[in-house]
């Protein structure tokens, strides 16, 4: 895992995060686990009112792009309890969406994912961030 910009989380993401990988820690894949607990040992804590617009937070709606195929998407980055039946969602226990949390706009990071192979991702825009909307506690 490589990336080019340090990653920035909410102080309430981390403590909420951190629970869920402790409660899911014997079901998820040994490798995902470790990968999105670096993400978390490596990432600048600030409190909700003071992260920046244009960093990827729970719930944001974000698009990226695969540098390697030029394909771009736009999703939503949940808890895994909100992905079952909605389109577009991805859940933080998957690797793009491990990958994606505390990017910033114009940020990129390779990741590994379940194939073997390493995808190259670019944040291209977020398009809602609860935080700048004022919804400090989703």
């Amino acid at each position: 895992m490589t990336a080019t910009a340090d990653i920035v989380l909410t102080a309430t993401d981390e403590r909420r995060l951190t629970q869920l990988l402790e409660k899911k820690a014997g079901e998820l894949d040994p490798r995902a686990l470790a990968l999105l607990e670096d993400e978390l040992a490596r990432a600048k804590i600030v409190d909700s009112s003071e992260i920046p617009p244009n960093i990827v937070t729970m719930n944001s709606v974000v698009s990226f792009e695969d540098l390697e195929t030029g394909e771009r998407s736009e999703v939503t980055l949940v808890y895994p309890s909100a992905t079952s039946g909605a389109k577009g969602r991805v859940s933080i226990l998957a690797p793009v969406g491990a990958a994606l949390l505390g990017l910033g706009v114009g940020d990129s990071i390779e990741w590994p994912v379940p194939s073997g192979r390493a995808r190259n991702l670019r944040v291209t825009a977020v398009h809602y961030q609860p935080e700048a909307e004022g919804n400090l506690d989703l």
